[in-house]
């Protein structure tokens, strides 16, 4: 039996098991008993979520000693100039110390709605101010820190609208709706 399973979280889904008064839970996409989140993902940031029943691999995962990378594709308030975004590169000092060095680059594939190709729109959507404009990044850090993309923008004056985690390491979310798991193998 395959010992992973990827799941594209939608947006306002607790990562956890047990019910929750407010928020759909895992249990509400995961049929499969006795798994477990290898690292979380906010409530309110979407996309890839890994599970297992391996301790071994749980911690090969989330452990950073193993610098697994993690991507994702951020969409902004305003338009960060390239000097963010080399910012982004050689660390963000936050309240907890400077981060490590990211990978940062504008995403160009956009569709007419102002999304990536192969993304739909947020339900509900994100707010939008009509004389701001957005952008989308795509980040991938090799650390993870509590809610740190969207610290990171923020200390920089661009906050996160919109956080999809892309990847990590060679698993990913790509050919996966929202809502729907896919066993995988490890690499």
């Amino acid at each position: 039996m395959p010992q992973l399973l990827l799941l594209n979280k939608p947006f306002n889904v607790i990562c956890q098991f047990s019910p929750h008064p407010t928020y759909a839970t895992l249990a509400d996409f995961v049929p499969y008993p006795n798994l477990y989140p290898a690292g979380r993902l906010d409530t309110d940031s979407e996309g890839l979520v890994l599970l297992t029943a391996d301790g071994q691999l749980q911690h090969k995962i989330t452990d950073p000693k193993h610098k697994l990378p993690k991507t994702y594709w951020v969409q902004v308030e305003g338009s960060p100039d390239p000097s963010i975004l080399d910012q982004l590169c050689h660390g963000v000092e936050l309240k907890d110390g400077l981060t490590r060095p990211a990978e940062a680059r504008y995403l160009h594939n956009i569709n007419e709605l102002g999304l990536p190709i192969g993304i739909g729109p947020r339900n509900p959507p994100i707010r939008e101010r009509k004389t701001i404009p957005t952008t989308w990044i795509e980040l991938t850090l090799r650390e993870g820190r509590n809610r740190q993309v969207r610290r990171m923008t923020a200390a920089l004056g661009f906050p996160t609208l919109r956080l999809i985690r892309i990847s990590i390491g060679s698993w990913s979310i790509h050919q996966l709706n929202p809502g729907v798991t896919a066993w995988a193998t490890e690499p």
